[in-house]
């Protein structure tokens, strides 16, 4: 058994084909059409590392962990298969993970950073003169000093771009062919293969023909990178929706990049014995709740739903619809649950688990305890959930909770309003309720703070 991750930061569920989108994703929705499809996996811990921490960790750290390195002591996801002569490679073009604070290679046999991404110091050449106007708005106020020589930067590293194959994902995917087209002279058994890529993260600049797909006739400034903050009095209506065409536009063109992967994946005849799973650390803002990017720690379904598609080669659970929710920690005990390795890091279990978090577990000398469970025993049929909630959270700002029913957003710090809505109803959160639903909120409040105690 291999397992391949193929990651694309930022994609919001909503604009993925196979979740009901109009958004042209036609190598993805193949993949689903053969896959599992999980229509209620939620983001954790935000934003892009504290989701990779729980990836790799399967553990909740909400509680006590926001952006940082990988401490010490986490016993990570590449660890383990390389304990147990799993051969891997990590692809990445996401510039947080080359920072060797992070230690993102942990455990790999293999690591491939694609530089220049977003605001990577990378092109650095001073006669390399860049035009912010076309392509950029600062809001004239103090964020200027911080992000016009972000901005710069970005437009240097882009700057010898010729063609499509030029561009971040393709670099990223042409790279993880060549580790797959090496490392398949020896061996096509026990590989584990992690893509990452940035796009269709901000900024958002696929090149032709993705950049007019979506939104031909407009004649404004393309702002690709707008800075983060509320909308109003920044962008016109007009510019926002021509923004969001332009990270459409990128969503297609990561499509297109998947699909060449994919294609490459069934050529060297790893199809038939290679789980593939592929999903995103969040989604992304585009003024639903008043801003622009990730400007606030706000929980809301645009920056929460992901989509999450299991293909397994033994065919459990392909062209099925799964509508429990699931959650980034349960990814690293379902591949070691795939891939055969049977210690305690895998939860097994044959009944319905309501609370995903056992307290009595301790696994070898590290003492690690996995929050997350395995999601094969939902793909075989033997479970129809495995949680009746999700949490999606910024470390200590606020606290979302989801229900069949309900998202209950908690501050827990500043001094905005909690509020309640109606997913019944209402999935996009616009109608506050909790001015007439105080019991119903109050429960889930109360449901919320006994699961982070009980991951303190």
């Amino acid at each position: 058994m291999n397992v391949i991750v193929i990651v694309t930061d930022s994609l919001r569920a909503d604009h993925v084909g196979c979740y009901g989108s109009t958004v042209k994703t036609p190598n993805i929705d193949k993949l689903a059409s053969e896959s599992a499809v999980f229509d209620n996996a939620y983001s954790e811990n935000l934003p892009t590392l504290p989701c990779r921490t729980a990836w790799w960790t399967g553990k909740y750290l909400f509680t006590r962990r926001g952006w940082q390195h990988f401490e010490p002591t986490d016993y990570l996801l590449a660890e383990v298969l390389w304990d147990k002569g799993v051969t891997s490679a990590l692809v990445t073009d996401v510039y947080h993970m080359h920072k060797p604070v992070y230690n993102c290679g942990r455990g790999y046999d293999s690591v491939f950073f694609i530089r220049g991404q977003e605001y990577d110091p990378w092109i650095l050449d001073p006669k390399i003169t860049v035009d912010l106007d076309r392509r950029h708005r600062l809001r004239g106020d103090d964020s200027d000093q911080l992000w016009k020589p972000r901005f710069e930067q970005y437009l240097r590293n882009v700057s010898g771009f010729k063609s499509e194959e030029d561009y971040f994902v393709a670099q990223v995917v042409k790279s993880a062919i060549r580790w797959l087209d090496y490392i398949t002279r020896k061996a096509k058994d026990d590989l584990f293969l992690w893509v990452d890529c940035f796009d269709p993260h901000e900024p958002w600049d696929p090149p032709s023909p993705y950049r007019e797909m979506y939104d031909p006739d407009y004649s404004g400034p393309d702002l690709i990178d707008p800075v983060p903050g509320p909308v109003a009095g920044y962008m016109t209506d007009r510019e926002l929706r021509h923004t969001k065409a332009l990270y459409a536009g990128e969503v297609t063109f990561v499509d297109k990049w998947v699909g060449v992967l994919l294609d490459r994946i069934r050529e060297l005849g790893l199809f038939e014995n290679t789980m593939i799973v592929f999903t995103s650390d969040h989604g992304e803002p585009f003024g639903e709740h008043g801003i622009i990017r990730k400007a606030r720690p706000w929980g809301y379904e645009e920056l929460a739903h992901v989509p999450l598609i299991i293909h397994h080669p033994a065919g459990e659970g392909a062209g099925r619809r799964f509508p429990g929710f699931v959650q980034p920690p349960d990814l690293m005990p379902t591949i070691l649950d795939a891939m055969g390795i049977k210690s305690e890091l895998v939860l097994s279990y044959t009944a319905p688990v309501k609370h995903a978090f056992p307290q009595d577990i301790v696994i070898d000398s590290k003492g690690v305890t996995p929050d997350g469970l395995s999601l094969i025993p939902m793909l075989r049929g033997d479970v129809s959930s495995i949680r009746d909630y999700a949490i999606t959270a910024h470390c200590n700002a606020q606290w979302a909770l989801r229900t069949a029913d309900w998202t209950y957003l908690h501050e827990v710090r500043g001094d905005r309003p909690c509020e309640l809505y109606d997913r019944r109803t209402d999935r996009a959160e616009q109608t506050n309720l909790i001015g007439g639903n105080t019991d119903v909120a109050d429960a889930l409040e109360l449901k919320l703070r006994r699961l982070a105690g009980a991951m303190q």
